[in-house]
């Protein structure tokens, strides 16, 4: 099936997603948009008013300050750690969570989940700040709907129990390897959650990328559907 009636995904690349909900909210996942090789020059989310944020590597939160302070979306939501260190930043309307809990926000249901990853910046002189367990994220829409963004992980076994838990209608994966799952872990990441729709991201963003859409759908058979867009553009 394709995307859930009423909902549209905007890529800008690498991991940076703008989610428009049944109910007319704008959820802005992981944004990088200054510096991120992948995103369209002068790209612009518009208003936002939830943003989600997976972990704290600069590639999926370095435009989390600018566009917060710019856009004063209405709430950000992220690990308890990773907000301590985004408060310190002046950003407001914080709403820390940790893995296994859920937020309702305005009707939309966000849930921390586990992801196979770390989470860190680096100071002035280069030392490493912890910013707390990376996650994912399962996102229940005002439809009853559940989008799961996995953010930057690995593969691993209760990818199972999240299927059974929480039964998502779409997955956003990252498909690009080094880094995260290549696409042979994410078409196993695909049986284990029972997923019938994925949205590939961290992908193509640099030469160490190398997994493709094209691979993932040589190793899935054509019963998978795969939704791709060029960065900014959109699919739904």
């Amino acid at each position: 099936m394709p995307l859930p009636d009423g909902v549209e995904l905007t890529w800008y690349g690498h991991a940076t997603f703008l989610l428009q909900t049944p109910g007319g909210k704008r959820v802005l996942f992981d944004p990088w948009f200054d510096g991120n090789p992948a995103c369209p020059d002068g790209a612009d989310p518009g208003d936002v008013d939830i943003m989600l944020l997976s972990h704290g590597h600069d590639d999926h939160i370095a435009s989390a300050v600018p566009i917060a302070n710019a856009k004063h979306p209405d709430t950000v939501i992220a690990i308890v750690e990773l907000c301590a260190y985004l408060s310190g930043q002046g950003v407001e309307n914080l709403s820390p969570g940790n893995k296994g809990g859920t937020q309702d926000v305005g009707g939309i249901k966000v849930t921390f989940v586990h992801a196979d990853h770390s989470s860190s910046t680096v100071d002035d002189s280069g030392r490493p700040i912890y910013l707390g367990e990376p996650c994912g994220l399962m996102v229940e829409l005002e439809s009853g709907s559940t989008i799961y963004f996995a953010g930057d992980t690995a593969v691993f076994g209760d990818m199972q129990l999240l299927g059974e838990l929480y039964r998502p209608d779409v997955a956003m994966l990252p498909i690009g390897d080094h880094f995260t799952m290549g696409p042979r872990e994410a078409a196993k990441a695909i049986e284990l959650l029972g997923v019938k729709t994925v949205v590939p991201m961290h992908y193509g963003t640099f030469p160490l990328l190398t997994g493709t859409p094209e691979k993932l759908r040589e190793l899935c058979g054509s019963e998978l559907e795969i939704l791709t867009a060029e960065p900014g553009g959109t699919v739904g």
